[in-house]
């Protein structure tokens, strides 16, 4: 199967060389070209324009940062003009409800596919193919995909023939790992303030009561204060959290502690943090507790 791949951040690197080692003829293209170059290294050919990249090709992913960019590259660069009909669409990128509604009819227009796949999982293991992916569009546009989706996922997630399923069901889950970030955060900056260090709380916590992968994976990076390089970075949670609200807004859904995490994100952007995992959250808990950011 020809395939096209556009966006090569920390994610979508690790997704298109699983692609590669599945025995794909991967066409790749990224913003900055450098990210292409281990790819290139593996068999993929490096395209100078995302519309390059999806011409002739029977499947296209996509993964890009955010609404704006999604919009710039797919709608507005040539992508769907470039794309035969018959191919498909995979966008794993984290949209906001409003914007998967105008993939969805763009695509139908011109007579391609359009299958929302976001994913749940850090760099390492979009590396190992271990991601969770959450999956919606029509049925005929899934099957000729879903081999693909396997390469790069532990388990796919079907939610139904309306792409704005799994692009919510994507939009809920990272808010609950925000409150769940935000929570821990709090808690421990309570049991700092007592003499009971991050780690020591932490290690109880993701040990018993919640021994889930978020507590793990996010409570061993706070133990640690391992906020850079970002798996996730403080910006990229600040919009996700903002689609959170702009949805609830849509549908008069109250989401009050949608609120609290949005302002600890826009004080750790104004603080300068952005860049930072967004695990780093604990550290606007520990300044407005008065407590330095130094391991106990």
């Amino acid at each position: 199967m020809r395939i096209g791949f556009i966006g090569l951040g920390s994610m979508g690197v690790g997704m298109a060389g699983n692609l590669i080692k599945g025995g794909h003829a991967l066409t790749v293209w990224n913003r900055s070209a450098d990210a292409a170059k281990p790819l290139a290294e593996q068999g993929a050919k490096v395209a100078a324009t995302a519309a390059e990249a999806a011409a002739g090709a029977d499947a296209l992913h996509s993964m890009l940062a955010n609404d704006a960019a999604v919009r710039q590259v797919i709608l507005e660069g040539g992508v769907l003009d470039t794309l035969p009909q018959g191919a498909v669409h995979v966008n794993h990128a984290t949209v906001s409800v409003a914007l998967a509604r105008e993939l969805a009819d763009a695509h139908e227009r011109r007579g391609i596919g359009y299958v929302a796949a976001p994913v749940f999982g850090r760099p390492t293991v979009a590396a190992a193919g271990e991601l969770n992916l959450v999956v919606s569009g029509k049925p005929d546009a899934v099957a000729k995909v879903q081999g693909l989706l396997e390469l790069l996922a532990r388990k796919v997630w079907p939610m139904g023939d309306d792409p704005v399923r799994a692009t919510i069901v994507k939009i809920g889950g990272n808010f609950l790992i925000g409150a769940a970030i935000e929570s821990m955060a709090e808690a421990t900056t309570l049991t700092r303030a007592h003499g009971v260090s991050a780690k020591d709380f932490l290690a109880v916590m993701s040990g018993s009561l919640f021994a889930s992968p978020i507590y793990q994976v996010y409570g061993g990076l706070i133990a640690e204060e391992a906020y850079s390089p970002a798996g996730f970075k403080m910006s990229l949670g600040f919009k996700d959290i903002g689609l959170a609200r702009a949805a609830a807004e849509a549908e008069r859904v109250p989401m009050p502690f949608a609120s609290v995490i949005h302002d600890a994100l826009l004080e750790a952007l104004a603080a300068g943090d952005g860049e930072l995992d967004w695990s780093a959250m604990a550290r606007v808990a520990a300044r407005r507790a008065n407590l330095d950011d130094s391991r106990d």
